[in-house]
């Protein structure tokens, strides 16, 4: 199943009240969104919507864990996902800008939950993206030290 399709919700087959969902989220998410942070992932997202005649009040739970490079020794570094946000849905036939917490869609549309779901995992990880400690290429790390080294003997010598 393309990523494209795999996380709609067609809330207007459902009736008014509460609706959970499940999802889960792999490369192609990060593949079609083409991310140049998130090489991979593994994330479970779970989905309630309150369906009303107006709107719909989204909840969302992401947890699990994408792969990107570690900012210290360049490797590949698994990142934990923990994510919970609310997402209102409000019907309209204008066309409104999404605010990240309010979207705007006509009455009818599917919900597609592709972009949010992207946004939230990205928003999720850390500003620095790096393995625990001990946990990086010691390769990497000792021609890391052995750079810092002869910049500091050149800084030394001037």
């Amino acid at each position: 199943m393309q990523a494209n399709n795999r996380y709609l919700i067609d809330y207007m087959s459902l009736p008014s009240g509460l609706h959970t969902f499940d999802f889960e989220v792999d490369g192609s998410l990060f593949a079609e969104m083409e991310s140049n942070d998130i090489k991979d992932g593994d994330c479970k997202v779970h989905i309630c919507v309150n369906v009303s005649e107006v709107k719909l009040d989204v909840n969302v739970m992401i947890s699990g864990a994408v792969v990107v490079e570690c900012d210290r020794c360049l490797e590949d570094c698994k990142m934990p996902i923990d994510f919970s946000g609310q997402l209102l849905v409000r019907f309209s036939d204008l066309q409104h800008d999404y605010d990240g917490d309010t979207m705007w869609m006509a009455r009818g549309d599917q919900l597609s939950l592709k972009q949010y779901i992207y946004e939230s995992i990205v928003i999720s990880l850390p500003y620095r993206r790096v393995h625990e400690e001990g946990g990086c290429n010691p390769e990497m790390m000792a021609r890391f030290v052995a750079a810092t080294d002869e910049g500091t003997e050149e800084n030394a010598e001037d």
